[in-house]
């Protein structure tokens, strides 16, 4: 059997142990030959590929990104762009294809399977935020990264008595904020989840200077106010799911409490250096046994089905499964921390 494989959407560390380990197990175990498809769902729409074997993957389990490459591209967007990528997997005589994605990605390979194509998905999102899986690999290094950014922000905000807003990611799920914000000891915790009412959040401002200690407040890059409108700034600019690119509330968010409460506040916003560098030990695990699970799954004819932790065990749940609906912070998790505001 000759199997292809895709990363799409943003890079997160653990990609390349996934493609490790469905390469290792792939050729070892059943004697599969692999091709690489560059850029997401670009490659086999432009037949753009890379050779993939056992020594391609040599020393890659701790690398971050992917060396598959990786973009935002749509088939369905484009005229003929389902036709065109089922007539290059058979030009290559692939007979099955691994899409490693989120939300977008596994989107076009459920709809993929739906027309016919051999596709088994792996769930990656530092978000957190598919349904159908317990966690995606890249959280966890992303939670971590944003947390020792918290660690040491402490120590200057304690320094200079200012206020410090800390914007990670999460368009509208609040995984990484709440993680990081419990771990890293943050005063005040916004997530688009729940809107946030900025008068409370300034009175907990000064609440925590009051106590001779200067807050740390770590916010979602999707977290709006409660009063309406949109304090998030955004580019107008939209990928071709349709997403619109946010950023800003940090830098919006610490204005406004200088203005309101009259102490300086500054604004970090941690971007892309979440996605960056090695995977933690956790996802390396979770990630490699996703592709030696996803490899099974193709070697057995398992088709339309994406891999996911539940519990400590990996299992197989449909492709819709996994992308039907956004996993949200529960509002009693949320509930639990905010006794730790102010």
């Amino acid at each position: 059997m000759r199997v292809g494989m895709l990363t799409g959407g943003g890079d997160c560390p653990g990609l390349n142990a996934v493609i490790r380990g469905a390469v290792r197990k792939g050729v070892a175990a059943y004697g599969h030959e692999f091709i690489g498809f560059r850029d997401g769902w670009r490659g086999p729409l432009e037949n753009d590929t890379i050779a993939l074997d056992v020594d391609a993957v040599r020393g890659i389990l701790p690398r971050g990104g992917t060396i598959l490459g990786s973009s935002r591209t749509n088939p369905f967007a484009i005229d003929n762009g389902v036709e065109r990528i089922k007539d290059n997997l058979a030009q290559h005589g692939v007979d099955a294809l691994i899409a490693i994605g989120g939300e977008d990605t596994l989107g076009v390979a459920t709809k993929l399977a739906d027309l016919g194509v051999n596709v088994v998905g792996v769930p990656k999102t530092i978000d957190n935020d598919l349904s159908g899986t317990d966690f995606t690999f890249g959280f966890d290094t992303a939670v971590n990264i944003a947390t020792e950014a918290i660690d040491r922000l402490h120590t200057t905000a304690e320094s200079h008595h200012r206020v410090l807003v800390v914007e990670v990611m999460g368009r509208h799920a609040g995984w990484i904020a709440l993680h990081s914000g419990m771990a890293g000891g943050a005063n005040i915790i916004l997530i688009p989840e729940r809107p946030f009412d900025i008068d409370k959040v300034c009175a907990q401002v000064e609440s925590r200077f009051a106590t001779q200690y200067s807050p740390i407040i770590v916010v979602s890059e999707g977290a709006v106010p409660a009063e309406g409108g949109d304090m998030s700034l955004v580019s107008g600019e939209k990928d071709a799911f349709g997403h619109v690119r946010l950023g800003g509330i940090g830098d919006r968010l610490a204005s406004e409490i200088e203005r309101r409460t009259g102490k300086e506040a500054r604004a970090v916003v941690l971007g892309h250096v979440q996605r960056g560098g090695t995977p933690t030990a956790f996802d390396r695990w979770l990630a490699t046994r996703f592709g030696l699970h996803a490899i099974t799954a193709v070697h057995e004819g398992d088709f339309g089905t994406m891999m996911a932790l539940r519990g400590t065990e990996i299992a197989r749940v449909p492709l819709s499964e996994g992308t039907d609906q956004l996993k949200t912070v529960r509002p009693d998790l949320y509930d639990e921390v905010e006794v730790l505001f102010g």
